[in-house]
Order: C-alpha cells, then sequence, then structure tokens
C-alpha cells in the first residue's frame, strides 16, 4: 500500500502543476528525477520534452514498453479539489495527471523486482499528445529503438468503469482527431 499512496502524491503534484503540450519542462524533470532514485537509466528530451526510463534486467528477454502521456490542456479548472491546478488556465483534464503517476508506480514497483524479470523495460513519458504529434516526435527520436521494442503498452482512465476495473482490448481504443481536406476539381454542370 506504500505504492498507492506514493502514487497518489504523485498525481497530486502532477494535477498542481499541469504544462501544455511541448512545454512540459517541469513535468520532465520531475519525471526524469523520479525515475533515476529508482535506479533507471534516463534518456531526457526525447521527441522535446519527452523521457524514456529504462530498466535492463541483465538477461535476455523481449523489450517491453509502457507509455503515458504528460501534457495538460489549456482549460481554466473550475472544480472543488484539494489540489488544484496552481497553473492558471491549464489543467489536467484528460487523465495524464493519473497516467503519469500509474507509470511511475509501475516503474517503482518493476525496480524492486528487478531479479524477477528478465529482458528491458522502457517506461516512455509522451509530451505533445493532445496537440497531435507527440507520439511521432517520440518515435522519430528513437523512443522505440536501441533496443527495439517488441511489444508497448498504455492507459487511458475511463470515467464509465467502476474504480478498480480494468478494461482491456486488441488493438486501437482510441482515437485522435485529424483533419482530412478534400479538393475537387471538375466542370460545373449547368443550372
Amino acid at each position: 500500500m506504500a505504492n498507492e499512496e506514493q502514487v497518489k502524491n504523485w498525481r497530486r503534484h502532477f494535477h498542481e502543476y499541469p504544462e501544455l503540450s511541448f512545454e512540459e519542462f517541469d513535468t520532465s524533470a520531475f519525471v526524469a528525477a523520479r525515475l533515476e532514485e529508482m535506479g533507471c537509466g534516463v534518456k531526457r528530451n526525447v521527441g522535446g520534452t519527452g523521457v524514456i526510463g529504462l530498466l535492463d534486467t541483465k538477461r535476455p528477454g523481449p523489450v517491453i514498453a509502457f507509455r503515458a502521456d504528460m501534457d495538460a490542456l489549456p482549460i481554466l479548472e473550475d472544480a472543488n479539489m484539494r489540489f488544484p491546478s496552481k497553473n492558471i488556465g491549464v489543467m489536467h483534464a484528460c487523465g495524464h495527471d493519473a497516467h503519469m503517476a500509474i507509470l511511475l508506480g509501475l516503474a517503482n514497483v518493476l525496480t524492486k523486482c528487478v531479479d524477477d524479470t528478465s529482458g528491458v523495460i522502457k517506461f516512455i513519458f509522451q509530451p505533445g499528445e493532445e496537440a497531435n504529434g507527440g507520439a511521432r516526435c517520440v518515435i522519430d527520436a528513437g523512443a522505440l529503438e536501441d533496443p527495439t521494442v517488441d511489444a508497448i503498452f498504455a492507459l487511458h482512465m475511463v470515467p464509465d468503469l467502476t474504480s478498480g476495473t480494468i478494461g482491456v482490448r486488441s488493438g486501437y481504443m482510441t482515437a485522435t482527431d485529424d483533419e482530412v481536406i478534400i479538393r475537387v476539381n471538375g466542370i460545373s454542370a449547368p443550372s
């Protein structure tokens, strides 16, 4: 239960200090410091403000990655919380504060049982999910290489599920927004 309290405290910290897409400077520094304290190798400034924690067991096995998004939204928080956003006009309204805290909690657990695991585990903290493009930035910066990732997992908060419930699905689960521009060239018909 000690890890549960720590995860709650991290989530509250992230909620109090949200940062917009590709401006996650303090968030990145906080995440990197916690990963280093746990004994992970850390790569900073991945695809901008991204952070990768690396847990190498020194035993052969798969390379598994876990990913969390870090950015907040440009929204004025209007909630009565004990730990409200201190950055006026910016808030974690989509659960990224919880995503980061959960991934740090996972890293904390796995670093303590490294002797019981094999392979390499990557903890990827991705910037710019809300602005779109953050995933491409960290991928282009080599987040899935050196060593090459065999499988990657992520999570997202789902308010419809009862607390303590986990929903899983193979393949894509959520979608993003994109723009599609269609130009039609031709000759108009007489009216």
